[in-house]
């Protein structure tokens, strides 16, 4: 049996930690930092036993044993949960960074763990993961990338090492996150503004002429209610991919402008209002 330590029991880290102990090779010890809430903690604790994890007291009680320890949390707290790291692992162990953040975040959290002998391992979550769950296309990069895929791909997990280097394989989710995220941004507008005026069939249909194989009624659909669900993270990774851009020195003020308007949309739903 296979020994994981989980960092984060947020969506990801429950479909992980499910997929994974199912295969019937692996046993997870998971921290969260919500275990220590004093109104969600014990519920949160409690779901995590049920459902055959070891529930730790602190990430370096989860990790202790791991032979490699998954990092899924947010994405503000990806350089915290690394620096923090780099003082409980082991040389050896492995850290799989699958949060999503710059490539500079990246860098900085490689060189922490790594000078501790650990191996860091980035990853870049390249669709949203639940539907494909386990096998969702993740990128990975750094010297032990291959290291790490071929630890957890024979338990289902759909890893492809693209670079020695740390920073790249972030660089591919986050330069394709200002496409995705914009268009949703710029759709949940668009359809706004045609719904308030009247004109949607004219103006999807209109797009519809210029792009003939997208449905874009349909596709505002899907991408307004993709919004009011994951509007907070998606916003928290736009964030990220604006400091990816300032780090090139180039002006993010795109990247800005869509993270609000990702923040706009789930505040809605939570307002009651989309």
């Amino acid at each position: 049996m296979m020994k994981l330590a989980l960092i984060g029991y947020g969506e990801v880290g429950h479909i992980f930690a499910r997929d994974l102990l199912a295969t019937g090779k692996v046993e997870i010890s998971v921290y969260d930092i919500l275990f220590d809430d004093a109104e969600q903690g014990a519920s949160i604790r409690q779901d995590a036993n049920a459902n055959g994890l070891r529930v730790a007291a602190n990430a370096a009680e989860a990790a202790r044993e791991a032979r490699l320890v998954i990092s899924a949390v947010t994405a503000d707290a990806v350089a915290g949960v690394a620096e923090q790291a780099a003082h409980y692992l082991k040389p050896g162990q492995i850290f799989f960074d699958i949060n999503s953040a710059s490539p500079v975040t990246k860098k900085n959290a490689f060189l922490k763990v790594d000078a501790i002998g650990a191996h860091y391992v980035e990853g870049a979550v390249m669709q949203p993961v639940p539907g494909p769950d386990l096998k969702v296309p993740i990128l990975c990069g750094g010297p032990y990338a291959q290291e790490a895929a071929d630890l957890l791909n024979p338990l289902g997990m759909n890893m492809t090492p693209v670079s020695t280097e740390p920073g790249r394989a972030s660089a591919m989710k986050l330069c394709r996150s200002i496409m995705i995220k914009g268009i949703e941004a710029l759709i949940v507008d668009c359809a706004a503004s045609a719904k308030a005026w009247g004109v949607e069939k004219e103006v999807f249909g209109s797009l519809q002429e210029t792009w003939p194989s997208i449905d874009f009624a349909q596709l505002s659909l899907y991408m307004g209610q993709r919004v009011r669900q994951h509007g907070i993270r998606r916003a928290a990774e736009m964030r990220e991919a604006a400091m990816m851009v300032a780090d090139l020195g180039r002006n993010d003020s795109l990247c800005q402008a869509v993270a609000d308007a990702q923040e706009r949309g789930a505040e809605r739903k939570a307002k009651g209002k989309g």
